[in-house]
């Protein structure tokens, strides 16, 4: 397994109740797992565990078998707003991480012009600062960065929330781009329903601080976004997603097609 949790639990002093409670995930290589709740559910603070950026209170969180007990090179972290530095050019940040990781000094230039190409930007803007693009590209240039640390996971806390539904759409088709390229192992986090759907190979539903279903996603890729709804499978997919947040209570019956496991 590329990253993966065990009976994980987490109580923030002064809070009487666990945000996350006996967490079993298991995320093999190259998968592209998307935890979805509602806010306040625990996905967030979940993949900050599982980025060492926490320390759970009980149980643990592995690393291809070995235990994760601080940030590493080899998970890569996005967040809904991008964390470029204003100070530095587009080429300084994404160098930032070249240098972190020792990439040659004499190979570095070369490198960010193929990193920017990798996420659709054009070389021109090397030179620019981060208030002088759109969010867009800003969220480009983070993912440019966050692949110059050449990490084995990405995980992703919402990267896409703060961004018009057209950027939206056209940052999920890059993700899923890079991803069908690179096959990094990816886990991405959501409250939204059909941006889960459209991105994911599993989805793990978070409730109170605890895993309450892992559905697999039956659809076919590749998914547009404007054919999305037709594909067969979508309608009883959603309709189970929202009924596990609590978002449509009407619907009593869950399809059997979709492939399920509760906890």
């Amino acid at each position: 397994m590329a990253i993966a949790t065990q009976d994980l639990v987490l109580q923030f002093p002064g809070n009487p109740h666990p945000t996350l409670r006996g967490i079993d995930l298991a995320v093999p290589d190259g998968a592209f797992t998307v935890l979805v709740g509602a806010s306040g559910s625990g996905k967030s603070t979940l993949l900050h565990c599982l980025a060492g950026l926490i320390a759970p209170t009980s149980g643990t969180v592995t690393d291809d078998g070995e235990p994760v007990l601080a940030p590493d090179p080899r998970r890569g972290v996005a967040f809904q707003r991008d964390v470029l530095f204003p100070w530095m050019s587009i080429a300084g940040n994404i160098e930032f991480a070249l240098r972190a990781r020792r990439f040659p000094a004499g190979q570095r230039r070369g490198r960010i012009e193929e990193l920017l190409e990798l996420v659709g930007l054009p070389a021109d803007i090397a030179g620019r600062r981060p208030n002088q693009l759109s969010g867009g590209m800003r969220q480009r240039v983070g993912l440019a960065r966050m692949l110059a640390g050449e990490p084995d996971i990405m995980l992703m806390d919402e990267p896409f929330a703060a961004l018009d539904a057209l950027t939206r759409l056209n940052m999920q088709d890059l993700l899923i781009d890079l991803w069908t390229r690179l096959r990094r192992t990816i886990v991405f986090v959501t409250h939204d329903v059909d941006e889960a759907i459209r991105l994911s190979d599993t989805i793990s539903v978070l409730h109170a601080g605890r895993i309450t279903n892992r559905i697999t996603n039956p659809l076919d890729r590749p998914r547009p976004a404007d054919t999305l709804a037709d594909q067969p499978g979508y309608s009883e997919l959603r309709r189970t997603l929202h009924h596990e947040l609590g978002i449509d209570r009407d619907h009593e019956s869950i399809s059997p097609t979709i492939t399920s496991t509760s906890r």
